[in-house]
């Protein structure tokens, strides 16, 4: 079976407090967008499951990835059989955007599809919940407002098909964990959710990414590619989760002359799934 898994970026992210558990209250706009991963896996006969990962960087030993982390949830609990699994890296890592979330919830989606494991999109959503806060919203994989540690899904109806998207990737990656270590929780005391109903002109006053002002602290580079989006005409721009990437949304066939600024990073036009 050959799947997709698809990145996220994020409208508006903010940080609420601290929690008990350890993990971090936040709330934000999970978008979907159409830069992706490409996952195989085969049934085979083998005693142990294996993996093989090309493409992109990926840290780690192979065998900790959540691909294989997905995998053995749905072992344990449905039996299914062994596989051999490919995975080719095309959605960078330490980016924001949410690419080994994804793999692991295509994952789950993948293997309870092939071997008929029947398991309802509700239990589909708690396993990927364990595995990772952003996992949950990829199960179902459109415009939502995410809550908890993210797992917490509440369907958006956010229509920006008139609009294109320039994501800028530089060469930096940056733990998550240590992105929250630098963020003061903030209660806001109104959702997001009534902010991005405003017009889209109105968001880059109101939707902000509570990571930015450290980060941009630590890695001027990454603020100085949003000031150019800003520039070059977005009429929102953002860095995505944590970052390193950054994003900026566009009227349509705006952003064809745009790639020529950004030679020496990572650049994808994307639009948003829906």
């Amino acid at each position: 079976m050959i799947l997709f898994p698809n990145a996220k970026i994020n409208l508006g992210l903010r940080v609420l407090e601290k929690r008990p558990d350890g993990f971090h209250s936040i709330e934000t706009v999970f978008l979907p967008i159409n830069l992706t991963d490409v996952l195989e896996f085969v049934e085979t006969g083998n005693e142990l499951p294996s993996i093989s990962i090309s493409g992109t960087e990926v840290d780690g030993n192979p065998n900790e990835n959540l691909v294989m982390k997905a995998w053995q949830m749905m072992h344990e609990k449905y039996h299914i059989p062994f596989v051999d699994i490919h995975l080719h890296k095309n959605i960078p890592m330490g980016a924001g955007l949410g690419g080994g979330s994804a793999d692991a919830a295509f994952m789950l989606k993948g293997l309870n599809e092939y071997f008929g494991c029947a398991c309802r999109e509700e239990e589909l959503i708690n396993m990927a919940g364990r595995i990772g806060s952003d996992c949950a919203f990829f199960i179902r994989n459109t415009p939502m407002l995410g809550s908890g540690r993210g797992e917490i899904l509440e369907p958006l109806g956010i229509d920006l098909h008139n609009y294109e998207i320039l994501l800028i990737k530089p060469d930096l990656h940056i733990s998550t964990r240590d992105a929250y270590s630098e963020v003061t929780p903030t209660n806001y005391g109104f959702s997001l959710k009534d902010l991005v109903r405003s017009p889209i002109t109105d968001w880059q006053r109101t939707l902000v990414n509570d990571f930015e002002a450290s980060v941009f602290t630590k890695f001027p580079e990454i603020k100085t590619i949003k000031d150019i989006l800003l520039k070059k005409g977005a009429l929102y721009a953002t860095m995505s989760g944590s970052g390193s990437s950054v994003y900026g949304i566009f009227n349509k066939d705006s952003v064809k002359e745009l790639d020529q600024d950004f030679g020496k990073y990572f650049v994808f036009r994307s639009r948003i799934l829906e």
